[in-house]
């Protein structure tokens, strides 16, 4: 009777050794699943971390752009919201001045401006960007163009007066001035659709663009008219143009910050003036076919070839061997300017200790 009792002793004891073991072994592997989840997620999170950090930035969301006419008159000078804009497009209009159009998506801006009058052909870009048109007044051309491709536009003119508003540190008509929510508001009081799923005008790419085959490009001249000279110049240490126009440094309304790009397009096409019961000497431009440019970036410059097949579609940017060119993911200053404009790139190659000026 002893000798059984002992041996039940054993095999409980067994047991329980048994089942210790056992509990051992199903915490053991209950953390190890545990750590091995936790180095999933960990891994899964930095992998979402580095695909955020290779996304497009300049152009990303659904929000619909807004294309705001910017006046570029000497006296509207400086004008707000440049630097947070993707794209500004600057194109010759009546008297030798340019006007600009500048590109808003997915930013939040108190003032933007001055803003002024609509021109026919930046409607074009415009559609292109399948933008809300933005203007303070129009042109005859203009107006007639808005009715007939149906643009979603919001004229100051027209307006209840608090879309936009007038400063007093500036005088008319270069002193009208508007923000993105108050546009956002005008667009949905409008109806108007405000997301888009259109891609972007330009093949932005996350990594690094640098044309190394190009020409050194640490100085730009364009010279839109005899009135308009634009002049870009490189700084390395933040790869970016500064730009100058008529001599003088471009800087922001409010902050003072210089007028930065990280891209320049330039494209030659033709300008040529209008003939209207007017007579203000408006201009028209002949921008539908193959086009001479150049695209600069990170003080280097490329020729290039600008082909827009229809006023309502995107230009095409190719470099001379027929590929899509890739564009460096920041904003882009768009100057289309007269095929007999003479478009300087200088610099020097300090590795070779050679100078390349470029006349066009």
């Amino acid at each position: 009777m002893e000798k059984e009792t002992g041996g039940v002793k054993v095999l409980i004891a067994i047991l329980v050794i048994l089942i210790i073991v056992a509990g051992g072994v199903l915490a053991y592997k209950i953390t190890q699943d545990k750590n091995n989840t936790e180095t999933i997620l960990d891994e899964e999170k930095k992998e979402t971390v580095a695909a955020e950090e290779k996304t497009v930035q300049v152009f990303s969301g659904n929000d619909r752009p807004f294309a705001v006419m910017i006046d570029n008159h000497s006296d509207a000078w400086p004008q707000a919201g440049l630097n947070q804009a993707y794209m500004v497009y600057e194109i010759i209009v009546e008297g030798g001045e340019t006007r600009l159009m500048a590109l808003f998506k997915g930013v939040d801006l108190d003032k933007i401006g001055p803003v002024r009058s609509a021109r026919h052909y930046f409607i074009d870009y415009a559609m292109e960007n399948d933008a809300i048109y933005v203007h303070f007044g129009q042109s005859p051309q203009a107006q007639s163009d808005i009715k007939k491709y149906d643009i979603d536009d919001i004229n100051g003119i027209a307006e209840d007066g608090t879309t936009f508003w007038r400063v007093k540190d500036k005088y008319a008509p270069h002193n009208a001035v508007t923000s993105t929510e108050k546009l956002l508001e005008s667009a949905k009081s409008k109806n108007y659709r405000t997301t888009s799923t259109e891609g972007s005008v330009l093949n932005y790419v996350v990594d690094e663009v640098n044309l190394e085959e190009g020409l050194v490009a640490d100085k730009v001249t364009i010279p839109h008219s005899d009135l308009q000279t634009v002049t870009y110049e490189y700084d390395e240490e933040n790869k970016v143009y500064v730009r100058y126009a008529r001599g003088e440094e471009q800087t922001d309304w409010d902050t003072d910050e210089a007028i930065t790009t990280k891209n320049i397009i330039i494209t030659f096409c033709n300008n040529y003036t209008l003939t209207d019961s007017e007579n203000k000497g408006r201009q028209g431009l002949k921008n539908i076919g193959t086009f001479d440019g150049y695209y600069i970036t990170n003080g280097r410059a490329i020729q290039i070839q600008c082909i827009k097949n229809a006023r309502d579609e995107k230009t095409i940017y190719q470099d001379m061997n027929g590929n899509v060119i890739q564009v460096n993911d920041g904003n882009t200053f768009v100057n289309i300017c007269p095929t007999n404009a003479d478009v300087e790139i200088e610099g020097t190659e300090e590795t070779a200790g050679t100078t390349n000026t470029v006349t066009e």
